[in-house]
């Protein structure tokens, strides 16, 4: 038998493990709620439980760190970086925003990528300066909508992610922009994927070159993981990990899994399909390497592209940090490959999730959506109201 500390966000508590039985055993403490996984929307239910139910909570997570693949850490050099590549923080919603305003400042950031096309560095979303610079063109405002068209193939019914940007801007953008890019992303054709993954990437007649147009865009002025610390700090809350669900075998009444749905399930009916991210991280003794966060490489290259850091967090020094992504088939799960027969597999698990008492799935790998951060949090909030009007508070909470 050995001792480890569980790691909290307070005075230390010691539980014990049993290395022969993999049991982890609290000592008669009984939890209102495991929480699986500690990453955007963990947190937010650990959170709300602790504060507004008054509920006891632990929150585990097999990562040796919080946050999810929104974790954020110094390196080396003291430079902040993305652990698991960029997240930028965009939404529309003035809820999430006063939410997560509670637990962080926030750094305006508009966030900006060019694609290195044809030996340039061109906007993406493609707009007219995009036009202007790939072609050697004057084109005002007025005229972009017809050149477009000129260059649009019809398509009858909008089915793919190659239907979804033919039918925009062309065969011939479309071979520059996105169809190798998307290959190597997602290892398919975009003529094999649900018209979704291009869906997302506007068009643009005028020169707005932000990647994206919500009401609000910045980022956690000190970083991601400073603010899933205070969301955690709750005296309510226990925070576990390095820990594995499997692990956790009693000591709670309700479950929060946010992890992957077929895993829960013992891969009842096979494993979903994920695309998976390889990164290499990268200091250079200079200070700025690109001109802007993030640039894309469609048409070389293995990996998909480039982010440097201190353009998202304002952080001034004289190196610079860089991270270059290459997707892969095989790792940690990040994307669920958006096909038709996938989704399906997934609705069996779906429907033996729905079947459980007790336990909420909830997240990008526990419902099988792609999810940016802004909607995994609704997500969270609205389950944390049904199970709020479906289960009665705590004597103390309801005073």
């Amino acid at each position: 038998m050995v001792r480890r500390e569980i790691r909290r966000l307070g005075p230390p508590v010691i539980a014990s493990y049993d290395v022969f039985e993999s049991k982890i055993i609290f000592g008669g403490i009984m939890y209102d709620w495991l929480v699986v996984g500690a990453g955007f929307a963990g947190a937010t239910l650990a959170e709300r439980l602790a504060s507004q139910r008054g509920e006891r909570v632990l929150v585990v997570d097999r990562r040796p760190h919080i946050g999810g693949n929104a974790f954020d850490v110094a390196n080396a050099d003291g430079l902040l970086i993305h652990q698991y590549g960029p997240h930028i923080f965009h939404t529309n919603s003035d809820m999430i925003v006063d939410y997560l305003s509670q637990f962080t400042e926030w750094r305006p950031y508009e966030h900006r990528v060019l694609a290195s096309v044809d030996g340039q560095l061109v906007p993406i979303p493609i707009n007219l300066t995009t036009i202007n610079k790939l072609y050697g063109l004057s084109l005002t405002e007025e005229e972009v909508p017809a050149w477009l068209a000129a260059r649009a193939e019809p398509v009858e019914v909008i089915k793919t992610s190659e239907d979804v940007v033919v039918s925009v801007v062309g065969r011939e953008l479309y071979e520059k922009f996105f169809r190798g890019y998307t290959r190597k992303q997602w290892g398919l054709d975009p003529s094999q994927l649900d018209k979704s993954v291009t869906a997302r990437v506007p068009t643009r007649t005028n020169t707005d070159d932000r990647y994206f147009g919500d009401s609000f865009q910045a980022m956690p002025k000190e970083g991601y993981t400073k603010m899933f610390e205070r969301m955690l700090d709750h005296p309510n809350i226990e925070l576990r990990t390095g820990v594995e669900f499997k692990d956790v075998t009693d000591g709670y009444r309700n479950l929060i899994f946010t992890g992957p749905i077929d895993e829960y399930f013992e891969f009842q009916h096979g494993k979903l399909p994920y695309r998976s991210l390889r990164f290499e991280h990268v200091t250079l003794d200079q200070e700025w390497h690109q001109p802007v966060a993030v640039v894309n490489y469609p048409q070389d290259q293995d990996y998909t592209r480039i982010t440097e850091y201190k353009y998202l967090t304002g952080q001034e020094h004289a190196k610079t940090a860089l991270t270059y992504e290459y997707p892969s088939a095989e790792g940690d799960p990040y994307y669920p490959i958006p096909r038709d027969e996938n989704y399906q597999q997934f609705k069996k698990y779906e429907a033996l999730a729905n079947a459980q008492d007790k336990v909420w799935f909830v997240g990008r790998l526990a419902t099988y959506r792609y999810y940016n951060m802004d909607q995994i949090v609704g997500q969270a909030l609205a389950t944390f109201r049904r199970i709020d009007e479906r289960l009665e508070r705590p004597a103390a909470a309801a005073e």
